[in-house]
């Protein structure tokens, strides 16, 4: 999972950042609103992570600016505030949840989890491919005709990607970054989506020529 956080007090930041990274997530950390802003639209997140009052572009502005180009991704407010008026702000402008400073690292880890499961999963952990098939996105486990297929981390991974993105086209791109973290030829994505293909019905994962892979449902 890809996170970005927000957050302008140096050792909150860090510590989020340290605790996240440590149960395997990836974090990109900005101190700056308008920096934040500009990585939202270089790279693809899971969840935005915002503290509100921060230089440049405050966490509300930032928030609303992207909900107003289309961007769904899923969005928790850091916050010391108490009012209710600026918490209904908040939602307003499209968060799905907030976090009261000081808070405990666990129970951020519990809001992460919880946020990414209802926009992404719709509140199933398990995911019907098609009326025989189906993946625990928890257990990382593919089930055909209640037979488990056994699948290698790679295939996992791209799996995921595309269920987590189903009916949006993933590109070479998202794969590399999502996935590889880094440049790795098309070739060698491809050859790894297509071994995931072969162990799939053929209209479960397609191709868009020229675009990437898509799972419609």
């Amino acid at each position: 999972m890809r996170i970005l956080l927000l957050e302008d007090e140096y050792s909150l930041r860090v510590s989020v950042k340290e605790f996240l990274e440590d149960i395997e997530y990836e974090v990109d950390d900005f101190s700056d609103g308008q920096e934040a802003y500009d990585a939202i639209y270089s790279k693809s997140y899971d969840i935005l992570l915002l503290d509100v009052n921060v230089p440049t572009m405050n966490g509300f502005e930032l928030l609303k600016s992207i909900r107003k180009d289309g961007h769904k991704t899923p969005a928790i407010f850091l916050t010391s505030m108490i009012d209710m008026n600026d918490l209904k702000e908040g939602y307003k402008r499209g968060c799905c949840d907030y976090i009261r400073k000081p808070f405990d690292l666990f129970e951020l880890e519990l809001r992460i989890k919880q946020a990414y499961t209802s926009h992404y999963l719709d509140d199933s952990e398990v995911v019907a491919l098609n009326s025989d098939i189906s993946y625990d996105m928890t257990k990382g486990k593919l089930t055909c005709k209640e037979v488990e297929v056994v699948l290698r981390k790679a295939e996992k991974d791209i799996l995921e990607l595309l269920i987590k993105h189903k009916n949006s086209v993933v590109s070479m791109q998202m794969f590399q970054d999502e996935i590889w973290g880094e440049y790795v030829e098309p070739a060698t994505i491809r050859v790894q989506v297509n071994n995931l293909k072969q162990k799939l019905p053929e209209s479960i994962v397609q191709n868009r020529r020229g675009l990437g892979y898509i799972i419609e449902r």
